[in-house]
């Protein structure tokens, strides 16, 4: 269990090889996972660890991920995760293995099918409802389901030697769930090019369609992600799960509903105590100290009842 208290003791060996030294590394209760803090508890970096199987999204690695995402999320004082791979592969995808008809009970095989397909969408829509962002660290090949994670990422961060690729035409399968995300990040044309080819992308090609959002040397993924991971951390939690919400909800919007409520999310991001905060520390000229909470400025019951008295007067 990804519990607090893992977040507030040194377990296991803290290493010094690389920059970005990790806090922890939390007790691992199940062999897929690996764990790694950083920053005063507040980064967790989830590593998948199935090398053998090129970190297969397989059931049990989607339903270990979910279930740790969802706690991390919970844990007030944690403000971004990344998540990276163990091994030359990112992810390799769905395991194939578990898509076959494989059994004399073909309904039991198709329910099972769906339900790789079910879990994989309720993962990757749970990364993009989130409060904390996520970032991908991708240092090697990022294929089919693989580079659907990706896709559903907030942020991602690509060694140069990395690979992104749909290629279920090359088994008979369409790459129809990776698609979705793919299609909202990447031009349309982009995206089937990938898709009908089955032809991997480059790194520097990835970043240019709009799938990475930078490249750095191989190796320096996960430097560079933390750094990233840092850079967001600086700023309020709560502000950032806003904004972050309000991202993704106005993709779907016409433009002019869009701004319309942008303009409402603005209003209500404004009421935070971080956000005056924020505010008052600029014009201060001093570094802002965010509560990174929910807590409002203004006594929303009072200021309901403003609203209501002058509806009324204008009534009148």
């Amino acid at each position: 269990m990804f519990s607090r208290l893992s977040l507030n003791r040194s377990i296991g060996r803290i290493s010094n090889s690389i920059r970005g030294v990790a806090t922890s590394e939390a007790a691992v209760d199940n062999s897929l996972i690996g764990r790694e803090i950083y920053a005063g508890n507040t980064i967790v970096r989830l590593i998948m660890k199935d090398k053998k199987r090129r970190n297969a999204l397989s059931i049990a690695m989607m339903d270990q991920l979910h279930k740790e995402l969802k706690e991390i999320d919970q844990i007030q004082k944690i403000r971004t995760v990344i998540l990276a791979a163990d091994g030359p592969a990112f992810s390799a995808g769905h395991d194939l293995k578990e898509l076959r008809y494989s059994t004399d009970d073909h309904l039991s095989d198709e329910t099972r099918h769906l339900s790789v397909f079910d879990k994989g969408a309720a993962l990757f829509q749970f990364i993009q409802a989130m409060h904390i962002p996520v970032i991908a660290e991708v240092g090697g090949v990022a294929a089919a389901a693989g580079c659907q994670l990706v896709a559903s990422c907030d942020v991602v961060v690509a060694g140069d030697q990395a690979k992104f690729m749909v290629p279920g035409q090359k088994v008979g399968l369409f790459c129809s769930t990776p698609a979705i995300p793919l299609s909202r990040t990447v031009p349309a044309k982009v995206a089937m090019d990938m898709l009908l080819t089955a032809e991997p992308i480059d790194a520097q090609a990835a970043l240019r369609a709009g799938l990475v959002s930078r490249v750095v040397a191989a190796g320096e993924e996960r430097h560079e992600a933390i750094r990233v991971a840092e850079a967001i951390g600086k700023h309020s939690r709560s502000v950032t799960s806003m904004g972050k919400s309000f991202f993704y909800a106005q993709l779907g919007l016409p433009v002019n509903h869009a701004y319309k409520v942008g303009s409402r999310v603005m209003s209500l991001n404004l009421q935070l105590k971080d956000s005056q905060e924020g505010i008052d520390a600029f014009i201060g000229k001093r570094e802002p100290e965010f509560g990174h909470t929910s807590e409002k400025v203004v006594d929303e019951q009072n200021l309901y009842n403003q609203r209501e008295a002058l509806l009324n007067k204008e009534k009148k």
